[in-house]
């Protein structure tokens, strides 16, 4: 198959600058409206990579994102949610970025171009045979990404990847690919705009499907999340109420009391 980045090829709106602001906001929501459809045609890519991350984490895995630039702040920022949503230790899912926490921000300078630099910053977290890592790239090109994967395939350590390309030389290297493929951007190779926004909704299907098979959310609320704020105490609060009859104050103590949804419930329900 050859191999062509149509997330570098041309927009299909020329012009751009000489477009009204109703315009331009009309033709991204239309490019826009593309992209759940492309996510949908890499369904079965999707969940065999969920399959294999809820096996390995069934066995004390854990789940590894790899990017650089708008690709492992994706990550990061998927990461970093799932504590919160789903009550699990920070170092469950973890996002690792070309360039280290400085690249969060602002753009380092050749972190993506260095291909042995992510098995470095992997192994700092003892990265073992247990564990899933996904490599991030809508281009499918970054050898930041490709070289962490390819010492993780030495290794023993399931791969996954998500990009934006057909038959990357970043699909080529993961075990289990996922290839998004949204065409053109509307700004001629802003991968940050359709392909990052594909990255975003694979990601939150990987982790929302996984925390779910692993018992993190039962019924369809989040019994685990953390109460770090007024509103999550007060939504812990009516999720209680829903569960088992008493009253808010009686729920507030419970969660209170127990520090989650699901202790409180439990507590009452065995009394």
């Amino acid at each position: 198959m050859t191999f062509t980045k149509t997330t570098e090829q041309s927009s299909k709106y020329e012009h751009l600058e000489k477009m009204s602001v109703q315009e331009l906001l009309t033709n991204i929501n239309q490019e826009d409206q593309t992209v759940p459809l492309a996510v949908e045609k890499a369904l079965p890519q999707i969940e065999t990579l969920v399959t294999e991350i809820v096996t390995k984490m069934k066995l004390g895995g854990r789940l590894f994102y790899i990017g650089a630039g708008t690709s492992g702040r994706l990550g990061i920022l998927d990461a970093s949610e799932c504590p919160p949503t789903f009550g699990v230790p920070f170092d469950l899912v973890v996002g690792i970025i070309a360039g280290g926490d400085t690249a969060i921000r602002k753009a380092v300078e050749n972190a993506e171009d260095n291909a042995t630099q992510a098995w470095e910053d992997l192994k700092a977290f003892n990265v073992n045979e247990n564990d899933v890592v996904v490599g991030i790239a809508a281009s499918g090109t970054t050898p930041y990404v490709i070289g962490g994967l390819q010492a993780c395939n030495a290794q023993n350590i399931s791969t996954g990847s998500i990009s934006c390309n057909a038959g990357s030389p970043l699909s080529q290297t993961a075990k289990f690919p996922i290839e998004v493929i949204v065409g053109p951007e509307f700004v001629t190779g802003s991968s940050r705009m359709k392909a990052g926004t594909a990255q975003k909704l694979v990601l939150n299907m990987i982790t929302t499907a996984t925390m779910i098979q692993l018992g993190k959310v039962k019924g369809n609320k989040m019994v685990d999340m953390q109460l770090s704020n007024s509103k999550l105490v007060d939504r812990g609060v009516k999720m209680i109420m829903g569960e088992i009859p008493v009253t808010y104050e009686e729920g507030s103590e419970l969660l209170k009391t127990h520090g989650s949804v699901r202790k409180a419930v439990d507590f009452y329900n065995r009394k």
